[in-house]
């Protein structure tokens, strides 16, 4: 977490749910955000929180070879294959998963990348905390990890503007209900040796809160280590902007 020194000038961040919403539109809003901060239309700060149907990531060091099921189990399984521009390898995105999509310029926390990703970890190291789990680092793991299965993953990209400030897409899935055989299908970030966790499988379905009520969690942990004033705002796939 960033010290009283080092506080950013910047205050405020809009937070803004996007409900269940298909993995396309989500991308297309978080980039539309992005381009506004990378072509200086504006300076607004925005985090989306979303929960995706059944999808599947391949980030730009990931492979189609660490997809295990067949392309007509996936079909049976409503999922669908999207290669992206983030870091990383295989993951899951589906429901009962909340998915956070920072679109910040770094410039008020020092414009360090890995920084940011610690910060993204401590955010869920902070959740989970709240609902008495002990979430943890795992030393050349990225993501948040409970024991030996990992409860968040984390990939990110970053783009620089022309006044050298980092510009940051896609986030964090942190597990809250979400299917966990659904990661059957996959090589969970092509870890062959690890395993996934939720917030239901570490408490038990009748402990864990709603999904609602961990977007707040982590809305609040944001909040709590980037040192920033939430802004809750409707979403914007309803209102027709960005």
């Amino acid at each position: 977490m960033t010290s009283p020194r080092t506080r950013p000038t910047l205050t405020q961040v809009r937070a803004v749910s996007l409900g269940r919403t298909a993995y396309d539109d989500a991308l297309a809003t978080q980039q539309g955000r992005a381009s506004a901060l990378l072509d200086m239309h504006d300076e607004q700060q925005t985090v989306y929180a979303v929960e995706h149907p059944p999808t599947l990531t391949i980030g730009k060091s990931g492979s189609e070879a660490n997809i295990l099921a067949s392309p007509e189990r996936l079909a049976e399984l409503g999922m669908v294959i999207r290669h992206i521009d983030r870091g990383g390898d295989v993951t899951y995105h589906g429901p009962g998963q909340v998915v956070m999509y920072p679109v910040l310029h770094l410039e008020p926390w020092g414009n360090g990348i890995r920084r940011y990703v610690e910060m993204l970890e401590e955010t869920a190291i902070e959740a989970a905390a709240t609902a008495g789990i002990e979430a943890r680092r795992a030393d050349g793991y990225p993501g948040v990890w409970v024991k030996n299965a990992k409860i968040c993953a984390i990939g990110v990209r970053a783009r620089r503007r022309a006044t050298g400030e980092f510009v940051t897409t896609h986030g964090i899935a942190f597990n809250v209900t979400t299917n966990l055989a659904h990661f059957d299908t996959i090589v969970p970030c092509g870890l062959h040796d690890k395993g996934v966790t939720s917030v239901a499988q570490e408490l038990g379905p009748n402990a864990a809160p709603s999904f609602a009520d961990w977007e707040q969690r982590l809305f609040a942990a944001f909040g709590r280590v980037f040192e920033v004033d939430l802004i809750e705002q409707g979403s914007p796939l309803e209102e027709g902007t960005v």
